[in-house]
């Protein structure tokens, strides 16, 4: 499976772990699917039967920060944060190489919407304070 693809699987799996997946979330993941060029078939498959991704070594600093970005993103969208899905970014947080602590931080500024921009290159920065020593 392709990086994209591995970052759309994650996303799936996260609007899948509080039990409920909301119309918002399945948006969301068409949204930065298609970004990715991706057709809604290919999208919907991976949604409908998301595989499991064991690596993420390969992930250049950038693309471990958006992985992050998007699951803040995405864990917000529909407006309800369950225990489930903060325990799920923060385990993935961790396999990325950052401290748990990290979604904390980055949910703070990070908004539900899409279309509200943020500077993702302070966040970044701000998520790289948060890398942890074994990943630096």
């Amino acid at each position: 499976m392709s990086t994209s693809l591995d970052q759309i699987s994650l996303l799936a799996q996260l609007s899948k772990v509080d039990g409920d997946l909301d119309q918002l979330e399945i948006n969301m993941i068409h949204y930065i699917g298609k970004l990715h060029g991706f057709t809604t078939e290919q999208i919907d498959n991976v949604i409908d039967k998301p595989t499991k991704v064991d690596d993420l070594s390969s992930l250049d600093d950038d693309l471990r920060f958006e992985y992050l970005f998007n699951l803040v993103q995405l864990m917000k969208i529909d407006g309800r944060v369950t225990n489930s899905e903060i325990d799920y970014c923060e385990k993935l947080a961790v396999r990325l190489g950052y401290r748990a602590g990290v979604i904390a931080e980055l949910s703070t500024y990070i908004y539900k919407d899409p279309e509200i921009t943020t500077n993702k290159e302070t966040l970044k920065k701000l998520a790289s304070d948060h890398r942890s020593s074994r990943k630096k």
